[in-house]
């Protein structure tokens, strides 16, 4: 269930890195409050997944998992790069992420 835990965390941390962009600097009420609502949800489920799963592991898949999902998101509503280069990376990061998850042991 842990595992189920930091995949929902790591999402979520998605919507909030997206909502920042839309809360334009905190200065829109309802772009704003759904951003620290999803900051305050990741961060439960991040803790619950936590309890067993060892802490540089949970934290850079919940990190890899937001920043890969948050630069996809970039490229498709916000039209950012698709260079080469950062898509690699996006590969790399997505390959880093299962690699930490097969050799946690949970």
């Amino acid at each position: 269930m842990a595992w189920v835990y930091l995949i929902i965390a790591g999402l979520i941390e998605i919507g909030w890195a997206i909502g920042l962009k839309y809360s334009e600097g905190f200065t829109k009420l309802i772009p704003t409050s759904l951003t620290i609502i999803g900051m305050i949800a990741s961060y439960i489920f991040l803790a619950q997944a936590l309890k067993t799963i060892p802490l540089g592991t949970g934290y850079a898949v919940w990190t890899g998992i937001g920043a890969a999902g948050t630069a996809i998101l970039g490229i498709i509503l916000f039209s950012e790069s698709v260079h080469p280069v950062r898509i690699l990376c996006l590969v790399l990061i997505v390959a880093g992420i299962l690699g930490l998850k097969l050799s946690s042991g949970h």
